[in-house]
């Protein structure tokens, strides 16, 4: 593959004296392993020998190397087939391989042939770009190896090598300073710096948006997510998880704990590898605050799969493995994955049937730590606290010692958030961006061919705190709300959305401004904070003196607000803006999100 340039920083660096070698990340020592899985990966001068293969196991190719190789595989392997499921900013194809018996090559004949299919993508984060490497020795042990070949006579096969193609393509040896390998790699965001692992919500990017295609016209049955964990060192090689059962598919959650977690792992052990629970340690130098199990909220493809019933795996390999036993992991991990899905397809298919037909009400929008705490045997590494001596605080510093400590689990299974699940939510025409992405997801609609005054209950922002700074793209807003019944003329165009649905809680979660992941949290309706009209004071100030003298509950309810609110009393305009916003002069949609909820008749 060809060599990148220096990026800009080292380039100045190196060009004041200091050595390129002196400028790269030190990790920790590795701990040693000679694992069964070695035999799986073909040697340099095979025929099919991927390109990480060729390169000793230590490199990865290049966007056109790895198109190329796949295309070359695809023309001897009637089984396999390239299709573009999306096109990048910077005009590169998101490709996915259709691997099926029967050379099917589109969502409506993989349905039909009723065999289940495994979806997987790697490089959502270019960098961590494992599953890149697994899955094209897969696909070539599955077809022209033909080492398994009757993995694809029970179960399909859809595979995105690499789905963030901008910034695979932002290759250097200096990526990711805590990852062991490969020796040149991606960037974690979009040629945008946008992280297409923040906008499964808000389908902002190209990569997002093409796997919400996937998983909306292939329907997959079983979704796995191939990233590289940031983070402690621990024993570990393959991390792999989900929302739990207190989220919103329980029954799926019951299936990928009961069924899919035992048989996995029970495989990549005995293919050498350590698998263990997604590792998110709260303080690496003091264990006894715990692990936190984490419940994703839908701006990750967890929690988004979670929210849509989709059985969906993140899978984190531990970044300071070296590379090739994190391919090597990935590889049994999807092969073991593949196996499982042929085998269980009814019962996992049911648990989806199960969560689709749920209607919980009222329905959860975010996620706390609860009170209850669990402990696990969990298998670290030896740390040292060590003070910096350029900052004067502790950090630490790894030791390349297995230990083994019994820890607590702090797991978000309690509500933070709820909303009141409505029967359906109105959204006019006005903003086409919200029905644009509503449809993106999959979410059916009804649209109003002429206008129809229809009984609603819309949020008022009360109070509101835009961000302090820019977050993926956009500037997050949070309020306080209080709620209004009022009738509303929607105008033709106008969208219902029903909560009656399998997507019915992602509507929820989308619409309800206490959402995090909400359309209005992500900045959708701006527009509706900004006001427009104003009063000058020689208007104002005899039209409130005639309000106060002709209305007293009015006055009473100003004298009063002027002995409670102190902020009011001390501020002349504030006073008057009190008053205007009570004359039939002020706009009375601002700050009204525009989406109704829908009143019972």
């Amino acid at each position: 593959m060809p060599t990148p340039a220096i990026p800009a920083a080292i380039a100045a660096a190196v060009a004041l004296g200091a050595p390129q070698d002196a400028l790269r990340a030190e990790l920790p020592p590795d701990l040693p392993w000679e694992g069964r899985s070695r035999v799986l990966a073909l040697d340099p001068g095979e025929e099919w020998a991927t390109p990480f293969e060729r390169s000793g196991q230590v490199a990865t190719p290049g966007y056109d190397e790895t198109v190329a190789w796949l295309r070359g595989l695809c023309e001897r392997a009637p089984e396999l087939s390239l299709v573009s499921i999306g096109r990048s900013l910077e005009g590169r194809d998101v490709w996915m391989v259709v691997a099926s018996a029967e050379g099917h090559a589109d969502p409506a004949a993989l349905r039909e042939g009723g065999k289940p299919t495994l979806f997987v993508h790697a490089g959502i984060h270019a960098g961590e770009i494992d599953g890149k490497d697994a899955g094209m020795m897969l696909l070539r042990d599955l077809t022209v190896r033909a080492v398994e070949p009757e993995l694809l006579a029970d179960a399909n096969l859809l595979f995105v090598p690499i789905l963030n193609v901008d910034g695979h393509e932002r290759t250097s040896a200096f990526g990711r300073a805590n990852q062991r390998g490969p020796v040149e790699m991606g960037w974690r965001t979009n040629a945008r710096n946008l992280n297409l692992n923040r906008d499964f919500a808000k389908l902002d990017t190209a990569g997002a948006r093409a796997v919400v295609y996937v998983l909306r016209d292939w329907q997959p049955d079983l979704y796995l997510d191939v990233h590289v964990t940031d983070g402690a060192d621990y024993q570990y090689d393959v991390t792999l998880g989900w929302n739990g059962r207190h989220a919103w598919s329980p029954a799926i959650a019951g299936w990928l704990d009961d069924v899919y977690r035992p048989a996995v792992h029970r495989e990549l052990e005995q293919w050498g590898h350590v698998p263990g629970p997604l590792v998110f340690v709260r303080d690496p130098l003091d264990l006894e605050q715990g692990i936190v199990d984490w419940t994703a909220s839908p701006r990750f493809s967890n929690g988004y799969g979670d929210l849509c019933h989709v059985p969906t795996v993140l899978v984190e390999n531990h970044s300071l493995k070296p590379y090739d036993r994190r391919v090597l992991g990935t590889y049994v991990l999807l092969r073991a994955s593949l196996r499982l899905l042929a085998s269980e397809r009814d019962a996992l298919r049911r648990a989806v049937g199960s969560d689709q037909e749920r209607r919980p009400d009222p329905v959860p929008l975010a996620w706390r730590p609860g009170d209850e705490r669990r402990e696990m045997e969990f298998l670290g590494v030896a740390a040292e606290a060590v003070e910096s001596p350029l900052t004067g605080l502790p950090y630490p510093r790894w030791l390349g010692e297995p230990v083994t400590r019994t820890v607590p689990v702090v797991t978000t299974d309690r509500p933070a958030a709820v909303a009141a699940r409505p029967s359906a939510y109105w959204i006019p025409p006005t903003y086409p961006e919200v029905l644009e992405r509503l449809g993106w997801h999959g979410v059916r609609m009804t649209r109003l061919d002429e206008p129809r005054d229809v009984e609603v209950e819309l949020s008022r922002v009360v109070a509101h705190e835009l961000a302090g700074a820019p977050f993926e793209g956009r500037v997050r807003v949070t309020a306080t709300t209080a709620r209004e019944r009022r009738v509303v003329r929607y105008p033709a165009g106008s969208a219902r959305v029903s909560t009656d649905q399998p997507l019915g809680d992602l509507v929820v979660a989308l619409l309800e401004p206490d959402g995090p992941d909400s359309f209005f949290q992500w900045g959708f309706f701006h527009a509706v904070l900004q006001r427009t009209e104003y009063v000058e004071p020689y208007v104002m100030e005899p039209l409130a003196q005639r309000m106060l003298a002709a209305d007293p509950s009015l006055r009473a309810a100003y004298e009063e607000r002027l002995q409670n609110d102190e902020e009011l009393a001390d501020d002349p305009r504030a006073r008057m803006e009190w008053l205007y916003r009570r004359t039939p002069y002020a706009d009375d949609q601002h700050g009204l999100i525009p989406v109704g909820r829908e009143v019972a008749p």
